[in-house]
């Protein structure tokens, strides 16, 4: 088969060529559970560029060369012989991850945090290509009403960003506020199912113009530019007392000090983004009794949630299209940031 394989570390990000284009052997059913998805989309993620600088290689044990892509979806095309929750030739979205299902986590349906697993695209080969392996546990069959291509992203853009915006509108009132820092890839999926779930107000802040018209098309009440003074600002729509939910999809920079500016004594900071540090005094913390909560991708249920909700319309994904031989040029002008919402790679 095809596939855009990484077989180098680039830690500047410099050059024009992350990946190769190149044939590589076909995957094997490998398990009684095991199923090949011919992929009809692979996302393209921030993540993916982290893997390209090698941030990832602390995390988890990769061997180059190896293949990327952890948003997918596609078509069933082969099963092991103990599957039978799915068939060949059923269109299907993947749960990012693949889990045995005999762990205390699994079975509490905590997929992200199970004892043993799989994560196609971070530590075994992933969907830059035209065919995925995976397990049976990890499938969702896709209504009519939904593509392969276009629903690749949501396996973690998508789900990442439902769970939080899940969490936020458990607790979010008429009247309150959310915010949500940065309206690209994931934060444009985050402001549409909190309006789905919520009726908080939905500020959000960004400092690229096109992100925030994105926002703004997605149901986002009040935009507010990410200019130096984007702290003042949320504190004038907020009546001084800032929201009481702050959901962070940047993470870095100054982003998360500004984020836990803007969140209310009381209120909660929801973090998704990474690469930034979060340092407090702990009398702050006392005094404020702000929460602060950590995201990690979703449960397998929650992706059958973000599924009913885009059957319905109430999400969409803006999406650009690349063919796979074109993956670097999708990764780099995801890394100029050249993508409105959310690029996907299509063999």
């Amino acid at each position: 088969m095809k596939a855009a394989v990484l077989h180098e570390y680039n830690e500047s990000l410099s050059g024009d060529a992350f990946v190769r284009y190149e044939d590589v052997p076909d995957p094997k059913i490998e398990t009684p559970t095991d199923v090949i998805v011919r992929i009809g989309g692979a996302g393209v993620c921030r993540t993916d560029l982290h893997v390209v600088e090698g941030i990832w290689r602390t995390q988890v044990e990769v061997k180059l060369p190896y293949i990327m892509g952890h948003e997918n979806a596609g078509w069933v095309e082969a099963v092991g012989a103990a599957v039978t929750g799915v068939k060949v030739g059923d269109p299907v979205i993947c749960h990012p991850l693949v889990t045995s299902g005999h762990c205390l986590a699994c079975r509490r349906g905590d997929d992200m945090h199970a004892e043993e697993s799989r994560f196609p695209g971070i530590n075994a080969d992933g969907g830059y290509a035209q065919y995925l392996r995976t397990g049976q546990r990890s499938l969702i069959k896709l209504p009519k009403t939904l593509a392969p291509k276009d629903v690749a992203p949501y396996t973690d853009a998508g789900l990442t960003a439902y769970r939080a915006a899940k969490k936020a509108s458990r607790h979010l009132l008429p009247g309150e506020y959310a915010v949500v820092i940065g309206a690209g890839g994931l934060g444009h999926i985050g402001i549409q199912v909190l309006a789905a779930l919520c009726a908080a107000e939905i500020i959000i802040v960004d400092r690229s113009d096109m992100a925030l018209q994105l926002a703004k098309e997605c149901g986002a009440h009040h935009l507010v530019k990410a200019d130096g003074h984007e702290v003042d600002r949320v504190l004038a729509l907020t009546k001084g007392k800032g929201a009481e939910a702050v959901i962070d999809f940047v993470g870095e920079g100054d982003a998360v000090a500004k984020g836990l500016a803007m969140t209310r004594n009381a209120g909660t900071y929801y973090i998704v983004g990474y690469g930034g540090k979060i340092e407090l005094p702990t009398l702050d913390m006392i005094t404020s009794e702000k929460s602060i909560v950590g995201n990690l991708v979703g449960t397998y249920p929650e992706l059958v949630e973000l599924m009913a909700l885009a059957d319905r319309g109430l999400v969409h994904l803006a999406t650009r299209e690349y063919k796979l031989k074109d993956a670097n040029q999708a990764l780099l002008d995801l890394h100029h940031g050249k993508i409105k919402g959310r690029a996907v790679l299509v063999p």
